[in-house]
């Protein structure tokens, strides 16, 4: 493996590592405490953390390991000789689908319709009921997602 393939690949798992822990925060206890609170409060609450999400640490952390993670499957696939290639491939699609995928397709599309609720509305109150249950859900998902992408960078690494 090649100085630059190791480094992409210590930058792809250090990058999956912490979204990972990001979203486990969400999975365990920042959602769990919103669920505690009045539906209103709660959705109100998620709505403006939604909107604080988008900004560039967060966002840099969360496309710059997808765009690291493309870059990375591309060298594997040039070098399928190499011992490291399968877990890296595979980190790869775990974290572009676990995670790229995921947020845009499946959480993205749930947070927007949050935001056009009034959370004091009936259909806001309703909405976040089952807000909570698909996101968290999938949340669990976008979790496991980086942190075996994590794992088998590292298993990469030490492989090779």
């Amino acid at each position: 493996m090649s100085t630059f393939a190791q480094t992409l690949t210590i930058i792809c798992a250090i990058g999956a590592a912490a979204m990972a822990g990001v979203f486990f925060a969400y999975s365990t206890f920042t959602m769990s405490g919103l669920r505690r609170l009045e539906p209103s409060s709660g959705a109100a609450a998620m709505q403006a953390i939604n909107r604080e999400a988008p900004k560039p640490p967060l966002m840099l952390l969360l496309f710059g390991t997808g765009a690291a993670s493309i870059v990375l499957v591309g060298y594997a696939l040039a070098n399928l000789d190499e011992s490291a290639a399968a877990y890296q491939l595979i980190a790869g699609a775990l974290y572009i689908v676990g995670v790229i995928v995921m947020t845009g397709a499946y959480h993205v599309p749930r947070n927007n319709r949050l935001d056009r609720l009034d959370p004091n509305s009936v259909e806001g109150v309703n909405y976040w009921s089952t807000y909570l249950r698909e996101w968290v859900r999938m949340n669990h998902v976008r979790t496991l997602a980086p942190l075996l992408a994590a794992i088998l960078l590292t298993i990469s690494l030490v492989i090779y």
